[in-house]
């Protein structure tokens, strides 16, 4: 076996692949209009992952056994909620987050079980921006307020989640004034103490 480094690829050997995205290329707050809506996302639910799911993290029984579900509220074998919130969370860094200049989130507002996800069931996402704000004492963020639906194939909403989003600002020069009666965490009022207005990433 030769010794030594491995040869230097010649200067015209094209560009090289690369997993992450390039820092001009990333989603910023000024990427997401108030109002605007998006669709994306087909993740198909399996009965194997529903089950390995349930026995990890939630092993109620109507998430395991099919005589169980049968004889519950849900009437059949169905997802836990907090898989259904995993899997939105993993369409969404597939979608644009792992894309994006984020920088996390101070939590999730709500949450809504609407509907039993099914073995079967493909899943979607429908992302509304309700609010997007600059910091009131960063000018480097922005805050966004999203909406999220999951459907399935059938257009039936089955989760809702409404969650704020803190992303990089492209130029201090491209952002609206923040206003000074909205604090940082998404309430009204004096803006919120540094230590309470970063997030945390996931």
């Amino acid at each position: 076996m030769p010794n030594g480094p491995a040869p230097r690829p010649p200067d015209d050997a094209g560009p090289t692949e690369t997993t992450a995205a390039e820092p001009a290329a990333l989603l910023h707050w000024e990427d997401f209009p108030v109002g605007e809506t998006v669709a994306f996302g087909a993740y198909e639910v399996t009965r194997e992952e529903i089950i390995a799911f349930a026995e990890e993290f939630d092993p109620q029984p109507f998430h395991l056994e099919d005589a169980a579900a049968n004889d519950s509220l849900l009437g059949g074998l169905a997802a836990s909620g907090w898989h259904t919130c995993a899997i939105l969370m993993r369409m969404i860094c597939d979608e644009f987050l792992n894309r994006s200049a984020g920088l996390g989130s101070p939590g999730v507002d709500e949450v809504k079980w609407l509907k039993p996800v099914r073995t079967g069931n493909i899943l979607s996402v429908r992302r509304t921006c309700l609010e997007a704000r600059a910091s009131a004492s960063r000018p480097e963020m922005g805050l966004c307020k999203f909406h999220y639906e999951v459907r399935t194939q059938n257009g039936t909403t089955v989760m809702t989640w409404v969650v704020t989003q803190l992303f990089a600002c492209r130029g201090a020069g491209l952002r609206p004034e923040a206003d000074p009666g909205v604090k940082d965490d998404g309430q009204p009022g004096n803006e919120a103490p540094a230590e309470e207005t970063d997030g945390t990433p996931e």
